[in-house]
């Protein structure tokens, strides 16, 4: 069972949507960045073909993490949806309040977690 009250979900549910805007924002602007290189032969010398591959390639993977990360907060909407949110789906047991906080997307406690990452 979640460990939720409805203000404090109705708080997540605000917060889990202001973080998808501003991710949308993140990656328009690192889709750009995730383009194809062409370099301007006539601005050579002021960035290099290395440099431009090198951020092409950090965009690219800040694209992917931001992408992963809508993922999963949109994930979390819907599990407010369907009063599923705050409960770990591994022991079905409530996921604490301070971790949501932290990261409302979260889909494990903390203990599972934890067993997870070992």
């Amino acid at each position: 069972m979640n460990n939720l009250n409805a203000r404090q979900t109705e708080i997540m549910k605000t917060r889990l949507q202001q973080l998808i805007s501003e991710l949308d924002e993140q990656i328009a602007l690192a889709k750009s960045g995730a383009d194809t290189v062409v370099l301007d032969q006539s601005k050579v010398g002021r960035l290099s073909r290395m440099d431009a591959l090198q951020q092409q390639h950090m965009a690219d993977t800040t694209l992917q993490h931001a992408q992963r990360r809508q993922r999963l907060l949109h994930k979390a909407l819907l599990k407010i949806q369907n009063n599923e949110y705050g409960i770990c789906e591994l022991c079905g047991e409530g996921i604490g309040i301070p971790r949501l906080e932290v990261r409302p997307e979260a889909q494990l406690c903390l203990r599972c977690q934890s067993q997870q990452e070992q």
